[in-house]
């Protein structure tokens, strides 16, 4: 197979269907790019040979592993003075200077100093731990404080009832615990930047993946896990830039203010319970008047009552006609309950 770009497109394929471990990948690969097994094993061989991966085992039983090209693990003691760009600087950019395209750089400087400031501006902790793990496939980061823990920080702050409330703040967007200093819009950014994102804390965890937030119970106890920890993915070829996600969530071109949001509407449920109230509502759409578009993505959502319903699509709306309303993925249940209450203005 000749060097370029389907030769590419086969390596990364390789390198990424190594890192999530996908079982038969080598019948796969040869199926999907039209090549026998030998030279996908040729492939991998040389692979190995260049230190991108790490092969075990013999014949049918061989195993294959990235191998870790760069790594750091810094320690930082946030009673002193700490200054996110020093520390990306020094500890973190030598590691991915010219060894990343461009784009994949500038998203990891971002997501890296938005995560590490707050750490150091709101978490009050007294360490912090930063670090970051680079194979061929994928650039790993993360950012770990010991501090109060930012899902329970915000629903202090602002009075919620439970700290899953906190979660689904977060993901509107525009949201922070400090609004003198800081805009609120790191987290959402960043969430969106990387492939995959979650942050933990308290037993919980805000998980992002492909524009899908999804809230998780995390098995460990809280006190086993203090403060907050965060971890940032994204894959060494992706096409993804700051500029394009920024784009994305203002209303317009000519906007450049972060004017549009996406809610996952399965972030205001919990458990097994129905979206069917007013106060659901009211609590999905919290804040929402700091937006000029507002998607809400109804995936997971096999229905929602005539008071829900209502509240966001006539109520507010009569009240608000200068912010669009938009669903999306609704099922033809939820259209219809929709189109009913929309029906009744």
């Amino acid at each position: 197979m000749a060097q370029n770009s389907q030769q590419k497109s086969f390596t990364q394929w390789l390198l990424e269907a190594i890192e999530y471990k996908r079982p038969q990948f080598v019948n796969e690969a040869a199926k999907k790019f039209g090549v026998t097994r030998q030279t996908v094993n040729r492939e991998l061989a040389r692979l190995v040979a260049e230190g991108l991966i790490e092969a075990s085992g013999h014949t049918r039983g061989r195993k294959y592993e990235l191998s870790e090209l760069k790594h750091a693990w810094v320690e930082l003691d946030l009673k002193e003075k700490i200054e996110e760009d020093v520390v990306w600087r020094r500890e973190i950019s030598p590691h991915l200077e010219n060894a990343v395209p461009r784009n994949v750089y500038d998203i990891c400087q971002h997501g890296f100093t938005e995560m590490l400031n707050n750490a150091i501006s709101h978490s009050e902790a007294r360490r912090a731990t930063v670090g970051l793990s680079l194979t061929a496939a994928e650039v790993k980061m993360f950012v770990m404080d010991d501090g109060v823990g930012i899902f329970n920080k915000i629903q202090h702050t602002y009075g919620l009832e439970d700290p899953r409330h906190a979660i689904f703040e977060l993901s509107k967007g525009k949201l922070t615990t400090d609004p003198d200093s800081h805009s609120g819009e790191g987290i959402f950014f960043a969430s969106r930047m990387f492939d995959k994102f979650e942050i933990n804390s308290a037993g919980l965890a805000l998980m992002c993946e492909n524009d899908d937030d999804w809230l998780i119970e995390v098995d460990e106890e809280p006190s086993v896990m203090p403060g907050t920890w965060v971890l940032m993915r994204i894959a060494t070829n992706s096409q993804r830039t700051t500029r394009h996600v920024f784009e994305r969530f203002a209303a317009s071109h000519d906007d450049y203010g972060f004017s549009k949001t996406h809610i996952p509407v399965a972030l205001a449920k919990y458990g097994a319970e129905q979206l069917v109230s007013r106060s659901q509502a009211r609590r999905l759409l919290a804040r929402m008047d700091r937006f000029k578009e507002v998607i809400l993505d109804f995936r997971g959502i096999d229905a929602i009552g005539q008071g829900f319903a209502d509240e966001i699509f006539r109520v507010f709306r009569n009240q608000n006609p200068n912010i669009e309303i938009m669903p999306l993925f609704a099922n033809s249940q939820v259209e219809a309950m929709i189109r009913h209450v929309e029906a009744s203005k």
